[in-house]
């Protein structure tokens, strides 16, 4: 997909941002314990001590709301004032039934408005994100909510349950008050079959290995490569870079094969704490950047889905992002504000014991 530097002279961006993240959590030692597994390996193989998990009242829409208000709040908007409302997610709690309109109608902006589901694995955020910002661009809309969410499900015992986690974050994108003016987006996207889940399955299947090579590094790296390429711009001109995380070890291994160095990446790694949020993952990562960031820096982010595909986005932080960053709790706000469970009480809380 070509950017959107050379389409048109309008300036488009983020201008309101918010996390939500449940407080509860299980550690990767839990986990393994049940499964005779040694948790200190597992834990340091991931880069990974413990993850998210949502409450018994908790999904994809819970936190999805709770997500858009804060970004709402930090970018002073109201429901009358968003007019387009797009949900990403693999773990939407209806089959038929859209989710963005139960988010839309939460706060406040049906009916006259446009909202879908989206669904591409764990970047179905960004490819919301990457709609709003088109529709706002064309003059079709002044602002858009795009939110990826979900409380992604893993196998019990499988690789996947250590890291599948829960949350969601949310950008307001429209062409006034902007914390985050959009430079370029790109995306790279094959038929790369790495993770599904057939109609009717409780869980997902993944294809081990193959979702690095081929899968992981391949996407991402050619979408942060055609970008900055595209733009004219070297990974030097960055001063952070938000890579997706499906653990804690290939978004690191990733920055290391494009040159790209650590500290300009380790603050977005909120993966070691509350897992891999999938849909989210890419999005909480470079809103804890914001949280941090300082006007005039540079920031790469770039998702990526299993199926396969990434997308990059290229931003300047702008003046915008000192008073608004307060307006709202941040990343860590929801991070260091936890509750650990057991087993028991995680599998009771994930719905893995069935009754019937």
């Amino acid at each position: 997909m070509e950017g959107t530097n050379d389409k048109s002279s309008k300036t488009v961006g983020i201008n309101g941002y918010g996390v939500y993240i449940p407080r509860f959590r299980i550690s990767v030692e839990e986990i393994a314990r049940t499964w005779n597994d040694d948790g200190q390996l597992m834990s340091k193989s991931i880069n990974v001590i413990e993850k998210s998990v949502p409450d018994l009242d908790e999904d994809t829409i819970t936190i999805s709301v709770m997500a858009a208000r804060n970004a709402m709040a930090r970018s002073g908007l109201s429901g009358d004032d968003i007019e387009a409302v797009y949900v990403g997610s693999e773990s939407h709690p209806y089959a038929v039934k859209p989710s963005a309109v139960t988010v839309a109608e939460a706060i406040r902006a049906t009916p006259v408005m446009t909202a879908s589901d989206l669904e591409f694995a764990c970047k179905a955020g960004t490819a919301g994100m990457q709609m709003a910002f088109g529709l706002v661009k064309a003059g079709e809309i002044k602002n858009g909510l795009a939110i990826g969410t979900d409380c992604a499900q893993g196998r019990p015992g499988d690789q996947l349950e250590y890291t599948a986690g829960a949350g969601g974050c949310a950008f307001t994108i429209g062409t006034e008050g902007i914390l985050a003016e959009l430079e370029g987006m790109y995306s790279f996207t094959s038929d790369t079959p790495d993770f599904w889940r057939r109609e009717g399955a409780r869980y997902p299947t993944h294809a081990g290995r193959f979702t690095g090579a081929p899968s992981y590094f391949r996407h991402t790296v050619a979408a942060a490569e055609g970008l900055t390429k595209q733009l004219g711009f070297e990974f030097s001109d960055y001063d952070r870079v938000s890579l997706h995380q499906p653990n804690g070890r290939f978004p690191i291994a990733a920055a290391k094969k494009m040159g790209i160095p650590l500290e300009k990446l380790e603050d977005s790694l909120c993966v070691k704490k509350v897992g891999n949020t999938y849909s989210a993952a890419s999005m909480i990562g470079f809103a804890r950047q914001l949280d941090l960031t300082e006007p005039g820096e540079r920031i790469l982010c770039v998702s990526y889905g299993s199926g396969a595909g990434a997308d990059a986005f290229s931003f300047v932080i702008t003046d915008e992002i000192v008073e608004k960053r307060d307006l709202a709790p941040i990343t860590d706000d929801y991070i260091e504000n936890k509750q650990m469970l057991d087993y028991a009480i995680y599998a009771k809380h994930r719905g893995k014991i069935l009754l019937d």
